[in-house]
């Protein structure tokens, strides 16, 4: 059942939120620009709560609840998730939440536990983190994030804000635009002309192949070209039929990585260099190194896969 957004009427209850609230806190210290200039993230208080849900409408926002008092190390948590959000120069904008403060906003979205860390995609909410991270691993995390969305066409960026947090609704005059570099491949996924967004993305990569986002995009457009159309279940009968076809195999892994179930990809081909030699090893090598690209090499389920594939050719 898909999720409505934040700003229609029984996504999430608000109703604890309507008596003004105490000013909001200062927050976790470190957070935003050293200069005290633009950044992108900011405090959120129960006053400027449904404002930064709106703002999840321009562009993606994550919301990083923490409690100084009960985990102070989820403090940290926020903080690093502050400067990832420096690092990704408005792609994303990062909204912590201390739930000791604004206790009204952990009931109103029903919080488990901290550290916790929600996406906001058009408004709609997606769990993303639910433990302790570090900052390098909190990178992987949403770089693979950053990834996907802009394989799905999402590039609109948030524009900065001062670094004290301002409420959200300073910009809603400012709509961030998507980058025009992208226009083209984007407006071929959206008409499921995977060939098309391969070949765009392509010319990007080749022009600038430094530039990840276009990297990103190939692979996951890529990866869609080749499953386009391929039923799941006669894909697996394929594969349990022939251990040894690498057709067969990767397909399946294809479809794996598209349901979300990448470790299963990994393995699958990791198991399949196992058994085979030759061409046939090299070609489902070559075609693991692929999905690791789609799923981000700083990921740690791609680092773990890259110590079993070494593992599995020597």
């Amino acid at each position: 059942m898909s999720q409505q957004p934040f700003s229609r009427p029984g996504a999430i209850d608000l109703s604890a939120l309507k008596r003004p609230a105490p000013a909001p806190p200062s927050g976790p210290s470190g957070a935003g620009t050293p200069n005290g200039g633009a950044s992108y993230w900011l405090e959120v208080s129960e006053q400027n709560f449904q404002e930064t849900l709106e703002a999840s409408l321009k562009a993606p926002v994550l919301l990083a609840f923490y409690s100084p008092s009960r985990l102070p190390e989820s403090e940290q948590m926020a903080r690093d998730l502050a400067t990832v959000a420096e690092e990704y120069d408005g792609r994303f904008l990062a909204g912590l939440v201390d739930i000791d403060t604004a206790p009204g906003i952990a009931q109103a979205v029903q919080l488990p536990s901290v550290p916790y860390v929600f996406a906001l995609l058009d408004g709609r909410p997606a769990p993303l983190l639910q433990q302790m991270l570090g900052i390098d691993d909190l990178r992987a995390t949403i770089n693979q994030l950053m990834q996907q969305l802009t394989a799905q066409g999402m590039t609109t960026r948030h524009q900065p804000r001062g670094a004290a947090g301002p409420s959200p609704d300073d910009e809603t005059d400012d709509e961030p635009q998507p980058d025009p570099r992208y226009a083209a491949a984007q407006d071929a996924l959206e008409a499921d002309d995977y060939d098309g967004a391969v070949a765009e993305y392509r010319k990007l990569v080749e022009a600038n192949p430094a530039d990840a986002e276009a990297a990103a995009g190939l692979a996951m457009a890529t990866l869609l070209q080749r499953t386009k159309g391929v039923d799941l279940a006669a894909a697996r009968d394929a594969a349990a039929a022939n251990p040894e076809d690498v057709e067969a195999h990767t397909m399946v892994a294809d479809l794996d990585m598209l349901g979300g179930h990448v470790d299963d990809a990994f393995n699958r081909l990791i198991e399949l260099v196992r058994r085979t030699s030759g061409d046939e090893r090299n070609r489902a090598r070559e075609h693991l190194l692929g999905l690791f690209a789609a799923v981000g090499n700083a990921d740690p389920r791609v680092l773990k896969a890259r110590q079993n594939l070494a593992s599995a050719l020597f």
